[in-house]
């Protein structure tokens, strides 16, 4: 066969291959999705979204946090679950202007003792200091208090940053402990007020651990699905781009110190009410409940956690009870603070996250999707 019979059978073929039509291709087949049986109702769309958003893990959660009150002792009640509840919601205010806004704010636990000391000087607390206004009263007035008082001291710090915000907060929060320390006309001075009990409302006593955990619970329960609904709003998404790049969201109409002081006022709607039930808690209020070293604790809490999601504060807040609570039976007490400080810096240091990220990162690791995607896939024939 000559060079030219051998090219003109090749074109030949290969234009009959061409020709020839290919077999087609199976359909691909859709991934089965879960019905949803709200799309087409009118259902509220809060049900909707209870719908698209619970899982497993949401619904042991809840049942949970329900039953535990009824299998666990008066004192895990009450001295654990309520106390890892009231700061959590605490330290959810910090972790709302930090992870959401990039504020980091040490004055949150000044704001809840503002809430405190308003309920205990406007209520009644067997001192001769306290107004005694009745509890439906002194609890709005003690909470606009602590949202005004917030909103201060946003509009004196967000024209910072960086450390020169914390710094001024951490001024803020040192000058009213010494302000209620030194004070006795108004603040009663170092001994503050003593005997400030939850009102008694629809015959229950809301300082038994019952009851409270389950105060505590709900108003923890709120804080928590108001801030997850918060930074799906054009608020929260433009209070996250001014987060990110606050020159261009200038650049793009919106007002930056706005939008940061009224961050600072929602973050202070949430610590005076876990200041009002810290007070509550305790039964008690002195400078002692403003120092420094809680302002630090609040700070803790939202750093172990995780700031970058709003059940971060309380898994802190759980880590850190369980600590205090249960450390002192092996170390001494005043060694405590080694032992939160140790934890704290093998947090910083392997999780950046909080606890939250290292949990990312464990599950990104050892999860079912690491074992797919590290399976090599073969070459078809």
């Amino acid at each position: 066969m000559s060079a030219a019979q051998w090219r003109r059978a090749m074109n030949g073929g290969l234009a009959g291959a061409a020709a020839r039509p290919r077999p087609a291709s199976p359909p691909a087949v859709a991934a089965p999705v879960a019905e949803d049986p709200y799309a087409d109702s009118d259902a509220p769309r809060w049900l909707k979204y209870l719908w698209r958003t619970l899982s497993a893990r949401h619904v042991f959660t809840a049942a949970l946090l329900l039953l535990l009150p009824f299998v666990a002792s008066p004192f895990l009640t009450y001295q654990v679950a309520a106390q890892a509840l009231i700061f959590g919601l605490i330290a959810l205010s910090l972790s709302f202007l930090a992870g959401y806004g990039g504020m980091v704010s040490l004055a949150q636990l000044t704001v809840a003792g503002i809430a405190g000391y308003a309920v205990a000087v406007l209520g009644s607390s067997g001192t001769a200091t306290s107004l005694g206004w009745p509890w439906w009263v002194v609890l709005p007035f003690a909470l606009i208090i602590a949202t005004l008082c917030a909103t201060l001291i946003g509009w004196l710090s967000v024209r910072t940053d960086g450390i020169y915000t914390i710094m001024i907060t951490l001024a803020i929060g040192v000058a009213f402990y010494y302000l209620v320390l030194q004070n006795y006309t108004v603040f009663n001075g170092f001994q503050g007020f003593q005997k400030v009990y939850p009102p008694l409302v629809l015959g229950i006593n809301w300082r038994d651990p019952m009851p409270f955990y389950f105060m505590a619970l709900f108003w923890a329960l709120a804080g928590y699905f108001f801030i997850k609904w918060l930074v799906r709003t054009p608020f929260g998404i433009a209070l996250q781009g001014i987060r990110d790049n606050p020159r261009r969201m200038n650049s793009l109409g919106f007002s930056v110190i706005a939008h940061r002081v009224a961050a600072y006022a929602v973050a202070g709607v949430l610590a005076g009410i876990g200041g009002i039930l810290l007070v509550w808690y305790n039964g008690l209020i002195t400078p002692g409940s403003v120092g420094t070293g809680w302002m630090i604790n609040v700070l803790v809490i939202a750093v172990l956690g995780g700031m970058k999601h709003p059940i971060g504060a309380f898994l802190g807040a759980v880590v850190f009870i369980l600590l205090q609570t249960f450390a002192i039976d092996v170390i001494d007490r005043e060694r405590f603070n080694l032992v939160i400080g140790g934890v704290f810096l093998a947090i910083v240091l392997f999780s950046p996250d909080g606890l939250l990220g290292l949990w990312a990162k464990l599950r990104s690791r050892f999860g079912p999707n690491q074992v797919l995607t590290s399976t090599p896939t073969r070459r078809q024939p």
